[in-house]
């Protein structure tokens, strides 16, 4: 699959899994399905559910997370917060442009082009927030919250990207 393809298929999910409304008690379920997904698969993975103002509304950290998770969670929300977009577009925006984040005035410290953050948008509102998760290869971060969310929306035809994927 070439570069454009695949950014193609990220702005269709992000067009796609939209909410109608958010709250705190939707965070709650949707973090609720994406801890039923991780103790399913019994995956090393850590999630957080943020609002762009910073306010964690849900936080769940599996056997085998550490720091490291919460590290690279903290970078993954600040890409998809300031760009508004998921973090994995954002990796193939850069890759595609043959940039850096640097070009993009962004500290590598702060920010992470890579898998497994995405925007919590709602329609007519716009990115509120955003779902980070971190343990995986980050193909299968984001594919994780794709797959997930798509349940939790009830929508079946999104297009997912393969996890073994050559990029």
């Amino acid at each position: 699959m070439i570069i454009d393809e695949l950014i193609s298929m990220l702005e269709m999910q992000e067009e796609i899994l939209q909410f109608t409304h958010f709250t705190n008690e939707d965070a709650w379920e949707l973090g609720q399905h994406l801890v039923a997904e991780i103790h399913r698969r019994k995956l090393p993975v850590a999630v957080t559910i943020r609002l762009n103002n910073g306010y964690t509304l849900f936080r769940y950290a599996a056997e085998g997370t550490n720091l490291h998770n919460e590290h690279w969670m903290q970078r993954k929300f600040n890409t998809v917060k300031t760009l508004e977009h998921s973090s994995l577009h954002t990796c193939m925006m850069l890759r595609k442009n043959e940039e850096s984040l640097a070009d993009w005035f962004l500290d590598e410290r702060d920010y992470a082009a890579v898998g497994g953050g995405f925007p919590i948008r709602v329609e007519e509102v716009g990115v509120i927030g955003a779902i980070i998760v971190s343990g995986l290869p980050h193909m299968s971060d984001h594919d994780l919250i794709i797959k997930t969310l798509s349940r939790y929306l009830h929508i079946d035809e999104v297009p997912r990207i393969r996890t073994d994927a050559a990029l």
